[in-house]
């Protein structure tokens, strides 16, 4: 692989340390050219450094004081805020990853898209929230949208080199979280303690609680829709615990092909920074006669509605989508800060669904506007209750 040069947008979370780990181990094969978090001043700093970027952001601007004196006499940029976190997007790179969480990360993603390059896409809400939007982005700059999750990278590989008109199906796989085999009596008395704990994957609170309620895959769903738009009726879920079989493609000769992998982000991360090519992880090969066995099953969609609610939100469009994002953003908090109970999760989703339907967005203020107006109603709902 020829050197590259490449910019991390939330560089101090899960995936930004994944990704400067690889970039690390092939130190010399990249140029970092800017880091960002959202104020983790001291961390990212000492990244800076150790990278040689060209610039370092914090999102929030009270922590840019801390930054620039953590940075004084390195010779690299320090900026704070929103409108330094899309410039550092729109700097010339090669390889853009954008892991921002939440819509804070929508307008640096944009700027990204709108350079015309290389986007390594790891922010759910620009296909979930603004799938439309960031779609029609990407085919108006000949932005080259390369998926990071695992289940999307997954299917990504599985299509290379074929013509999705011959696609009968996608298969997204889902691990069922830590809850897939509790009652419905268990799911009522479910702690945040328990929801955090995922059987297969170290990940952050809000995401092991959207496994745990099966929205993860949900939104996944419509992530894949955007990215993969052969059809909502072939999208399907099935429950894999193992999380060995990240996704699968089936062709309409009967084929169908896999990928297989350990639940290492490593792996995916790794396929878009090296994308066409590959290179090397440090992650163990996978040893199929040690894990035994694999096994599948059917969501159950009475226990765990999430994916009937956001299969729901795909197929009616428009803003749907973004109102069910934000709306589960909400109850997750309130879930995790002891308001509501595992599966009023779900069930306040709906409800905010129901109550508000607004005009499909054509930009990106539109999907901000959305969001922030989900939210408050979200809110109100939870006073009420």
């Amino acid at each position: 692989m020829t050197s590259r040069s490449i910019t991390v947008l939330g560089a101090t979370g899960s995936i930004g340390a994944s990704t400067l780990d690889l970039i690390r181990r092939e130190r010399d094969k990249w140029r970092v050219v800017a880091l960002t978090a959202n104020c983790q001043a001291q961390e990212l700093a000492r990244l800076a450094r150790e990278f040689g970027a060209e610039m370092a952001v914090v999102a929030d601007p009270a922590c840019l004081p801390e930054l620039e004196a953590a940075l004084q006499g390195s010779g690299i940029r320090a900026l704070g805020g929103a409108e330094a976190l899309v410039e550092a997007a729109a700097l010339p790179a090669d390889v853009t990853l954008a892991a921002i969480v939440g819509c804070a990360g929508l307008a640096p993603t944009m700027a990204a898209i709108e350079q015309g390059r290389t986007v390594a896409l790891a922010n759910k809400e620009a296909l979930v929230s603004a799938g439309d939007v960031m779609t029609a982005a990407v085919a108006a700059h000949g932005t080259t949208l390369l998926p990071v999750d695992s289940e999307h990278n997954a299917i990504f590989q599985c299509l290379a080199g074929n013509d999705p008109a011959h696609v009968r199906s996608i298969t997204l796989t889902a691990s069922g979280g830590p809850f897939r085999d509790w009652t419905a009596e268990q799911l009522a008395a479910a702690t945040p303690a328990q929801a955090v704990k995922h059987p297969n994957w170290s990940m952050g609170a809000k995401i092991s609680v959207d496994s745990a309620t099966m929205f993860n895959k949900g939104l996944e769903l419509i992530e894949a829709h955007h990215l993969f738009p052969v059809g909502l009726d072939r999208l399907r879920i099935v429950v894999h615990p193992q999380s060995v079989v990240h996704s699968m493609v089936e062709y309409r000769d009967g084929s169908t092909l896999a990928q297989l992998g350990p639940s290492d982000m490593r792996v995916p991360i790794a396929s878009c920074l090296a994308w066409p090519e590959r290179m090397d992880t440090p992650c163990d090969p996978l040893n199929l006669a040690a894990i035994g066995e694999l096994t599948f099953r059917a969501p159950d969609e009475v226990r765990f509605p999430a994916t009937r609610l956001c299969r729901q939100a795909a197929e009616q469009g428009g803003a749907a989508p973004a109102v069910l994002n934000a709306a589960n953003e909400v109850a997750v908090a309130a879930f995790l800060a002891g308001q509501i109970a595992f599966t009023r999760i779900a069930v306040m989703v709906e409800e905010v669904l129901a109550r508000y339907v607004p005009a499909a967005p054509v930009s990106l203020a539109d999907v901000i506007a959305i969001d922030s107006e989900a939210r408050s109603r979200s809110r109100l709902l939870l006073e009420l209750n």
